[in-house]
């Protein structure tokens, strides 16, 4: 009796190719993300003292255009709850905390 041989063949590396970025459409990337940041921070800064005392570590998602916030210990939650009310629209997370940021570098 004979074994068949298997002629599947192992890919290696990445499935998906990479994105290859201008230096331009980097920048504007870049822009943009600080942008939305420099938006949406002083709504979290704003709110940030009150809500550090009894949601420690919880997520605060912010809407810059409308000014609303939404807040839930897990993160997807809080995105799903700002997607249902603004639907299409760009929002940024923070972590409620001293810094807003998660973890350490």
């Amino acid at each position: 009796m004979t074994e068949t041989k298997s002629t599947r063949v192992v890919r290696r590396g990445r499935i998906f190719p990479e994105i290859q970025w201008t230096a331009e459409q980097k920048a504007q990337w870049e822009s943009e993300t600080e942008n939305l940041y420099q938006r949406c921070y002083p709504i979290f800064n704003k709110v940030k003292s009150e809500l550090i005392e009894t949601h420690y570590n919880w997520y605060i998602t912010v809407e810059p255009d409308s000014g609303e916030y939404f807040i839930d210990k897990d993160l997807e939650v809080v995105w799903r709850k700002c997607r249902e009310k603004h639907p299409g629209k760009i929002h940024h997370t923070f972590r409620i905390n001293e810094t807003g940021t998660c973890g350490t570098i």
